[in-house]
């Protein structure tokens, strides 16, 4: 047995269990690939400032939860907390926005890292597939990414989930409302570092979750009752949207997010078969984000699903997605002449699109076909000496255990149409 194991809060994906969190991810990207958004892929680590100036020196992700080095030259990095910072500065960094029509369209997966206490639901490693719509400040954007969204969930065949949405307003209205949150917030009994983040980005107040806090939030001001005219409108044509292609959203003035970048349309999609942890992705506007991080102004949109959530969800819900098999043929070969030429013919069937395995090891017949049944193949081509010297093959039926003599040279053709 080793003497080392996984980090603390943190998990290795094995067979069986990879096959669904790949799936999941097909599914995930296939509606944005299919809507013009192209792959990124960015470093597992950025300089930290990135992240602070970004996601917001005020966050928990900045505050407690990055993981830093320092490197021998002197460096200070961070190993990637979230995805839409690293793929803005990507974004800026090869002029995308200056290439051709906006927006840029981007989509993205990898692993992310947090430092933060391991519970069902909540790792320090974690994956997510992500999307963002670099320099167009549309209403229909907004809906497309959110009905994307939907359309992956759906397609997994996920039910209950629900969309919460809520309008964080701009750079007009914001102001107001937030000296109006921070009157009512200073008036509360709350520890100091709560209090220093009153001064910073009062809305995160919003978000704590400890229930002492929340009681005290009962009668805060809403930021829905301080938008200025235009965010109502572009609010209201997100909704109008949303509601012409079926999509079903609870209205939730309290959110905010985690993220100290959003405007306007702020969005979280939550599963109620998971417990506390029932966020499985969310995401919004971050029309400032771009200059906020040294770029020019470019409004911006994007969300983050998580594929480890995701996975939970179909738990919750008992579904078991339909997976390619993993071997579809196991070839058995009967001496050392079979050997050779039945390591062709698997080549042969792989080369025509079918999954197929080999018994290595020169196992006997007993274990070699205990191995094809462990396969999980539907079919098993064997071969003896007498076999070969007829020019045939046993292709056996796993399933049904009937097993007939098929010529060598047609055998490829012959599990082609079977499989079909």
């Amino acid at each position: 047995m080793s003497t080392f194991s996984a980090p603390k809060g943190t998990y290795d994906l094995l067979p069986p269990d990879s096959a669904t969190f790949l799936a999941v991810r097909e599914a995930i990207s296939a509606p944005l690939k299919r809507s013009g958004y192209g792959y990124v892929e960015t470093p597992g680590f950025e300089q930290v400032e990135l992240f602070s100036r970004g996601v917001g020196e005020s966050t928990d992700i900045v505050t407690k939860e990055m993981y830093t080095l320092t490197t021998k030259g002197g460096d200070q990095l961070a190993l990637r907390p979230e995805g839409t910072a690293s793929v803005l500065r990507a974004a800026l960094q090869a002029n995308l926005h200056k290439a051709g029509v906006l927006p840029v369209k981007l989509w993205y997966s990898g692993s992310y890292y947090r430092y933060e206490r391991p519970q069902a639901g909540r790792y320090r490693h974690f994956s997510q597939v992500g999307a963002e719509a670099i320099g167009a400040e549309d209403p229909a954007l907004d809906a497309e990414l959110i009905i994307l969204a939907v359309d992956a969930y759906t397609s997994l065949g996920l039910s209950n989930f629900r969309l919460l949405l809520n309008s964080l307003g701009d750079k007009v209205c914001r102001p107001v409302y937030r000296a109006a949150l921070q009157d009512f917030l200073r008036a509360l009994d709350l520890d100091e570092e709560t209090r220093r983040r009153i001064e910073i980005n009062p809305l995160r107040v919003l978000d704590d979750k400890r229930e002492a806090v929340q009681k005290q939030l009962a009668g805060a001001p809403l930021i829905a009752d301080h938008l200025c005219e235009a965010c109502k409108a572009y609010h209201e044509q997100v909704r109008e949207l949303l509601t012409a292609a079926g999509v079903r959203y609870e209205d939730d003035p309290k959110l905010v997010r985690g993220l100290d970048y959003y405007t306007r349309t702020t969005f979280e999609f939550v599963h109620d078969g998971l417990g506390s942890q029932s966020a499985v992705g969310g995401g919004g506007r971050y029309d400032g984000l771009s200059e906020m991080i040294g770029g020019p102004a470019l409004p911006s949109v994007g969300w983050a699903l998580g594929v480890d959530r995701t996975v939970l969800a179909l738990k919750a819900e008992g579904i078991e997605l339909e997976l390619p098999p993993a071997t579809q043929v196991f070839a058995v070969p009967l001496g050392e002449e079979a050997r050779r030429v039945l390591f062709a013919t698997v080549t042969e069937l792989r080369r025509a699109g079918i999954a197929a395995d080999f018994a290595f090891g020169g196992k006997g017949l007993k274990n070699a076909m205990k191995s094809a049944n462990r396969s999980g193949a539907r079919f098993a081509v064997i071969a003896g000496e007498r076999d070969l010297i007829e020019g045939v093959v046993q292709l056996k039926n796993l399933e049904s255990g009937e097993q007939i003599p098929v010529a060598l040279d047609t055998v490829v053709a012959e599990l082609q149409a079977k499989l079909a």
